[in-house]
């Protein structure tokens, strides 16, 4: 499932250069470290790729690798996908250290919504520009972390109220 969303982005997959599997990224002592798939710009990992299987959770708590080698490479993005599911990250919070909550998430189940498509345009090979994905990126993070703050508060008010009831 990711080889043909990468080719649908405009990646060659064929093209070791382009899209490396098993990229190293050493973590210092720590050798032979890989993430399963950089894209390269310019020769230089510009977003990691992992891969969990279709069946994980993609949740924090499985975050780990991807959090040790997107700070040890100069990658601008993250993505940690299980095929299914994309979740797109970066270092808004803390230069070189991956934020915890993703910027974007897309689900290929059951459509992927135009503003997602629209989002993930600025991903194709042909429009990648690093500075317009963060712009936009930021927005998307914060509106995201405001959804997820009035949804937890809608939810704690409606237990209030069923409790008073």
């Amino acid at each position: 499932m990711v080889m043909p969303f990468l080719q649908v982005l405009g990646y060659n997959i064929f093209d070791p250069m382009e899209v490396i599997p098993e990229f190293t990224a050493d973590i210092g002592v720590k050798k032979g470290e890989k993430v399963d798939y950089a894209i390269a710009f310019n020769n230089e990992p510009t977003i990691l790729i992992e891969v969990k299987s279709a069946r994980t959770l993609l949740q924090p708590k499985i975050m780990n690798q991807l959090l040790r080698y997107f700070g040890v490479t100069k990658a601008h993005f993250s993505i940690l996908t299980n095929g299914v599911q994309y979740q797109f990250f970066s270092d808004f919070d803390q230069k070189n250290i991956m934020d915890i909550n993703p910027f974007l998430t897309i689900d290929l189940t059951p459509a992927i919504r135009d503003s997602e498509i629209s989002e993930l345009r600025r991903f194709h090979k042909n429009q990648f520009d690093a500075e317009k994905i963060s712009s936009s990126a930021i927005e998307l993070k914060y509106t995201g972390e405001l959804k997820r703050y009035s949804n937890t508060n809608l939810k704690n008010q409606m237990k209030t109220l069923r409790g008073s009831l």
